[in-house]
Parts: C-alpha cells; structure tokens; sequence
C-alpha cells in the first residue's frame, strides 16, 4: 500500500484536491478529522487544552471552541508550541491506527492519500512514501481566505506565517501541484496525480 502524503499552506485549495482525489474512489485520510475527534468532548486532550488555556475555549456546550483557541495560538508561539505538544502525539497515533486499519483489510488498497496540513511541520512527511504539495500564489491565497473564510487580511498572514513557508514545502515534495487555476483544471491535476502514482512515476527523487 502506497501511502502519499499530501499538504499545502492554509488557502492552497489542499483540502478541495484531496475531495478530488477522492472522487477518483482513492481513500483519503483527513488529519483534521482525526485532530477534531482528539478534542471531543470527555477527552482527555481537551481536558489538558482546557488545563493549559482556560474555560474560556470552551463552547457553551462543552465542545472546544476552535475560533477562540485559534485567536489564542496564532498570536502567540510559545501557546502554540504547547498546544501542539498537547495534540501532535494523540494525532500521529490516531494517523496510525488508520493505516493499520487498511493495511489489515482483506484487499487493502493500493493507495492512500494522507490529507496532512502539518506534514512538514511535525516531521510526518519522512513516514510517507511520496509527498505532494499545492501550491497557490500568496495573492490567491489571501483572498480565498479573505472570503471563504472571512478573515481578515492581516488574520491570514498570520495563519499563513505560523506554517512552514513555500521553501520548506518545496524541500520535501516529490510532486508539486499549481492551484492556481479553476477548479476543472485541480480536478484534471488529481486524476493526472493518480495515474502517475498508480504506474510508479511519481515517486522518490
């Protein structure tokens, strides 16, 4: 099972090229899924999150309110660092138990996309076999963010900034993708990604 690992930098359209990918019936595990589920509610990361930054990033149902950690973290790196040291490890053991999961089936499959934001960021891109990056020009970037999202244009530099920056992307993909078209054109990049992945011609350097 061929296991690909696949980021990009908030805005990138990362996340609308691993639904493409998965359109193509390849699996697709979201880590931001798996990180959502590490904070639930009666978990005990969300009791050590609270522990750290108080009751005020709780919604009033309890739930982690990630708008109000966010405000917190990003302006902040020291409170990032903890909040990372806090979830990274609950992440990378849920990541793992995914694969194995696949792994073990009757007829795994060929191929796995791990939709990874932080695959640089936290070392993960060395236990994939092949990394692909999107990348977006920063303009594009800000303004997606600006209005899909409703940030700010100085709330998405600073989202950006806290990333790893184009440079170290680039220092470990084996495949970049360029999103800076429409979304037909992402959608040919992923079946194109594909089948390269699947003949053995987008692998290592």
């Amino acid at each position: 099972m061929q296991v690909v690992g696949l980021t990009g930098g908030i805005g990138s359209g990362k996340s609308t090229f691993a639904a493409a990918i998965a359109g193509l019936g390849v699996p697709v595990i979201d880590v931001d899924a798996l990180a959502r589920d590490c904070v639930r509610p009666g978990g005990p990361v969300l009791a050590a999150i609270v522990d750290r930054f108080g009751r005020d990033v709780l919604a009033p149902d309890g739930s982690l309110d990630r708008a109000a950690l966010a405000a917190l973290v990003f302006a902040d790196a020291d409170a990032r660092a903890d909040l990372e040291a806090l979830t990274h490890p609950c992440v990378r053991a849920a990541l793992g138990d995914a694969l194995t999961r696949l792994r073990s089936r009757a007829e795994p499959p060929d191929l796995v996309v791990v939709d990874h934001p932080l695959l640089v960021e936290t070392g993960a891109s060395a236990d994939v076999d092949v990394v692909v990056v999107v990348e977006t020009a920063l303009p594009l970037r800000l303004e997606r963010l600006r209005h899909a999202r409703g940030m700010t244009a100085e709330e998405a530099r600073a989202r950006i900034a806290a990333q790893a920056d184009d440079a170290a992307r680039r220092a470990v993909a084996d495949v970049i993708i360029d999103n800076d078209g429409d979304r037909a054109a992402l959608a040919a990049h992923a079946q194109d990604l594909v089948g390269r992945l699947r003949a053995g011609t987008a692998g290592r350097r």
